[in-house]
């Protein structure tokens, strides 16, 4: 009973009630209206299932020593590669990206995975690297997987995950040590790269997203669709909202994605202003809590993997929630704990998990 206590409830209590919001968010929208609008009482009922595993994945890695993903980084890695390939010749095509293998009853996403494994990876190698992580050689040769990985990712296309590991990847440089001077001058060679992408590396939809972004007016039937009817839904929540189900742009199917992408309109529209400051607090605790538990880790590995999995968490919270309001092109990004989804609900459990387990090792240590 006492190493079950011997936890960061402040931590676990945010993830906790992150989890039951997105429990009730969801039960109205899943079973709303007829099957002709679209209505799929099955989110729900499989939400409650991921949930359910995703917690006990949470405890399982809480209480284990972190330390053994150290050891297992390569073969982790080497998994990674092949299921991103994989995807490639197998994969299920959903809105445009093959990004999804289906094993009859469930969709499994690898890239959602492979941000943990990318998080184990670089948080290896620049511990392994503390002493002597102020040399350029180490940036050139953490690009290797780190490219390896995006290459296999914008394949799909999933230009929002390819960033997330990118993003990932700079904070651990940040964490790590490196020169500041080298992160400036890799931020000016991404602007570069991005800008040559616009014609080498882009597709046409993601081209589009952007073009909407800037102008979402400029098709509201088409491309412009989804951030209008996502706007309009944030804006009519007000102080208190409308109420959990009674959601106009959300029970009438005028929002799409509304389960996954867009779950953060429907909480503006039907909790409000209340219900957002509410979950902009929960997800601050999230990252305060994990800045704290990797500020204070005992040891380079654990902290280099925790602060990964902060950015990770905060990339794809900025995203996301960018996505709903307008000021971020959309990317097909989870927003954390919050989306429907089994691949992204699972793995952030478990990164969740294992920064538990940091916290266990640097108050009681590991031997």
């Amino acid at each position: 009973m006492k190493k079950f206590l011997r936890l960061d409830w402040i931590l676990f209590t945010a993830v906790f009630l992150l989890l039951g919001l997105s429990l009730a968010v969801l039960f109205p929208i899943s079973y709303s209206g007829s099957s002709l609008l679209g209505s799929d009482s099955s989110h729900f009922f499989h939400q409650a299932i991921y949930v359910a595993v995703g917690l006990a994945l949470f405890f399982f890695l809480a209480f284990t020593d972190y330390r053994i993903f150290r050891s297992i980084s390569p073969a982790l890695f080497l998994a990674g590669v092949v299921l991103l390939l994989a995807v490639l010749v197998f994969g299920k095509i959903i809105r445009g990206t093959s990004g999804w293998i289906s094993f009859g009853l469930f969709n499994f996403q690898p890239v959602e995975f492979f941000k943990l494994i990318i998080a184990v990876v670089l948080a290896k190698y620049f511990s392994l690297n503390a002493k002597t992580i102020r040399s350029p050689r180490h940036i050139f040769v953490s690009m290797v997987p780190v490219f390896l990985s995006m290459a296999l990712i914008l394949a799909q296309p999933d230009l929002g995950s390819s960033l997330v590991v990118v993003g990932a990847w700079l904070g651990v440089l940040l964490l790590g040590g490196v020169r500041k001077s080298y992160l400036v001058a890799l931020l000016i060679a991404g602007i570069l790269i991005s800008l040559l992408g616009w014609n080498f590396f882009l597709k046409d939809y993601q081209k589009q997203r952007i073009e909407v972004l800037l102008n979402p007016a400029g098709d509201p039937l088409g491309a412009g669709y989804n951030v209008l009817q996502s706007t309009v839904a944030v804006g009519s929540g007000g102080m208190w909202g409308k109420g959990l189900g009674h959601g106009s742009q959300s029970q009438l199917n005028f929002l799409p994605e509304k389960h996954t992408d867009f779950i953060f309109a429907v909480v503006a529209e039907e909790l409000g202003f209340a219900g957002v400051a509410f979950v902009f607090a929960l997800m601050l605790v999230i990252v305060a809590r994990l800045f704290s538990i990797s500020h204070e880790s005992r040891d380079n590995f654990g902290k280099l993997l925790t602060g990964a999995i902060m950015v990770i968490f905060f990339i794809q919270v900025i995203i996301n929630i960018g996505m709903n309001i307008g000021v971020a092109p959309v990317a097909g990004i989870p927003l954390p704990l919050l989306s429907y989804g089994g691949s992204s609900m699972l793995t952030m459990l478990a990164m969740l998990g294992i920064a538990e387990s940091v916290w266990r090792g640097s108050r009681q240590g590991y031997e």
